[in-house]
């Protein structure tokens, strides 16, 4: 088809557009309301996903988590050993990981926490932003100091400050019972989970492995997190730490290594699939949409019939009458489809500032959604245009 009838075609679609505003109006509202929920839907999903990625990165979830097989009776990592394992050259940073549950004794109230014993690199495997205080130091490690870091939502929560430096915290747990003085307040990982799920997910607190391990009769670090090199491949990275424990304990297949990125891969893949699912279901309004469409050029084709005969008489072609239908289908379509991708990302944007977080999008996922409601509106406009190509001059001329 020429340039010249293209021109013409979508020309003749936007005059009757015009015409029968109204009906126009409504049916790119159908298409709107569709493609704005996929878009919503998207942009859940891209920005959930970058929000628990950060939360698990900066609570360690990343690199490699070294424990104990089951057959090994010496359940627990030795200074050497974790010096050793520093010494790998796959390996960036390493800290060991004492967690335990207590009950703790805030303002005369009683409460469960999470309590991460920690030495002084922790800082570099959990991304602690330090807002007042001081983090541990290796001086308290030696010692043993019964000292701690909250968070500053634990702060908030129990104090409605997040300056809480100085503040002793009774920590309860194995019938034994200590204070611990807090000698700084950080911004962590968890903040997002504690805010959302705040019932659920317990406050976090940091404090030296060695002051629990005292207080803990019995208890020993038991896991230890490496930070790998950035350039490491994972595979042989695993394989390499490994020998070295062999190697230091004297004993082969002693401890196991869990890749922490692999699960969070697997754990993105799942998300991925959950935001599919729920796009495909948002994608059902499009659908609707789509039977709108095809409704409309119906409607549309019965009240030209006279003007289509007209055309015919005067030379136009079956293809030309075709593709005017099909051209206002595909107007009204894209016009539907860029609007609810505009309102999507607006409502996206806005939803994330009010919730603090990044904004985020899939620029390849929201391309196609306009795309497919384009393809939508030429699909379910096809039978109403070859309807219109079908029709007889002379019948088209009696009509009334």
């Amino acid at each position: 088809m020429e340039g010249g009838s293209v021109v013409e075609s979508l020309l003749f679609a936007v005059r009757h557009m015009k015409r029968k505003r109204l009906r126009s109006l409504l049916t790119v509202t159908g298409i709107a309301i569709g493609v704005l929920s996929v878009v919503i839907v998207s942009i859940i999903g891209e920005v959930g996903k970058s929000a628990v990625n950060r939360e698990l990165d900066s609570m360690g979830i990343g690199g490699l988590c070294l424990r104990a097989t089951e057959e090994n009776t010496d359940k627990y990592f030795t200074q050497n050993m974790m010096q050793a394992i520093s010494g790998d050259e796959n390996v960036l940073e390493v800290s060991p990981l004492l967690t335990k549950v207590a009950t703790i004794r805030v303002c005369a109230t009683d409460s469960q926490a999470v309590v991460w014993g920690v030495d002084d690199n922790a800082a570099n495997i959990m991304s602690m932003e330090l807002l007042h205080g001081r983090l541990i130091s290796s001086n308290d490690v030696q010692r043993g100091a019964p000292v701690c870091i909250v968070d500053e939502s634990f702060a908030m929560t129990h104090y409605k400050r997040t300056n809480i430096v100085g503040k002793t915290i009774a920590f309860s747990s194995d019938s034994s019972r200590e204070s611990f003085t807090v000698i700084g307040v950080v911004r962590s990982g968890g903040a997002i989970l504690q805010g959302l799920m705040g019932e659920v997910v317990p406050s976090f607190l940091y404090a030296p492995y060695t002051a629990l391990e005292r207080t803990s009769a019995g208890q020993r670090v038991t896991q230890v997190i490496a930070k790998l090199a950035d350039n490491a491949d994972e595979e042989e990275a695993t394989a390499s730490v490994l020998r070295t424990l062999d190697r230091v304990t004297g004993a082969s297949g002693g401890y196991r290594a869990q890749n922490l990125n692999q699960q969070k891969d697997e754990l993105n893949g799942i998300m991925d699939i959950v935001a599919l699912i729920l796009s495909v279901i948002g994608g059902i309004s499009l659908l609707v949409a789509g039977l709108s469409i095809m409704t409309v050029m119906l409607v549309t084709v019965h009240e030209r019939t006279r003007e289509i005969g007209i055309k015919k008489a005067i030379g136009a072609t079956r293809r030309v009458i075709m593709f005017e239908f099909l051209a206002e289908s595909a107007l009204l379509s894209f016009i539907g489809g860029v609007s609810g991708l505009l309102l999507g990302m607006g409502a996206g944007f806005t939803g994330c500032v009010l919730l603090d977080l990044p904004f985020s999008v899939d620029g390849q996922a929201l391309l196609f959604c306009v795309l497919f409601s384009v393809v939508i509106g030429i699909l379910f406009g096809v039978y109403p245009a070859a309807k219109a190509a079908a029709l007889s001059p002379a019948r088209s001329l009696r009509s009334e």
